[in-house]
């Protein structure tokens, strides 16, 4: 049990790292365009993502696919960019539960990518370990706990800056969706692979 709890930490650790903060500004980009009242789709992006990106670490665990992780690592700020320029286009006309299924599928697609990012610290962090599944559960838990922490805290923001400020939503998610691409852009610099 103490193993398992270890497992958890580290999935905590691995998406609230703030230097490693790719996680935390994907997750950012994909619940800006969404309120407190539309919770179940951000929870269920959230999801997603966790059981995509758990399912890499899956695939690449038990060798069943392998990907080169220089693709990877450029692959990553790309489905940063790529969720806040979706934002940016439909932040005009926005409906909470509007696109939510293809928001699921890509959801799905990027969580593939970050797990395969991530799969090969987590495979030696579990070298030597016969049972392989208790510490991929483990650590799905931790990353679920702190993806809805992260979420939690945009909601509160946007809550505050809607609410409070009467910024209209869709200057908060333009605003936030540009901020995340100016940030992520060094990323996809320095991690191009050509």
């Amino acid at each position: 049990m103490q193993e398992f709890w270890f497992y958890i930490k580290l999935g905590l650790q691995h998406v609230l790292d703030i230097n490693a903060y790719d996680h935390i500004l994907f997750l950012a980009a994909l619940a800006l365009p969404f309120t407190f009242k539309s919770w179940k789709n951000v929870l269920l992006l959230a999801t997603v993502f966790t059981f995509t990106h758990c399912l890499a670490l899956v695939f690449s665990v038990y060798e069943v696919l392998v990907i080169d992780a220089s693709y990877i690592e450029f692959l990553i700020p790309v489905t940063i960019v790529s969720t806040a320029l979706f934002n940016l286009v439909e932040s005009r006309d926005r409906k909470d539960d509007k696109a939510i299924w293809f928001h699921v599928l890509v959801t799905g697609i990027f969580g593939l990518v970050h797990g395969f990012g991530f799969s090969n610290y987590f495979k030696m962090m579990i070298m030597g370990e016969e049972d392989k599944f208790a510490p991929l559960l483990g650590f799905a838990g931790g990353i679920e706990l702190s993806q809805v922490v992260i979420v939690l805290l945009v909601l509160m923001l946007a809550y505050v800056v809607q609410t409070i400020f009467k910024v209209k939503q869709s200057l908060f998610v333009m605003v936030g969706s540009i901020l995340i691409i100016l940030i992520t852009l060094p990323l996809l610099y320095e991690t191009f692979p050509f």
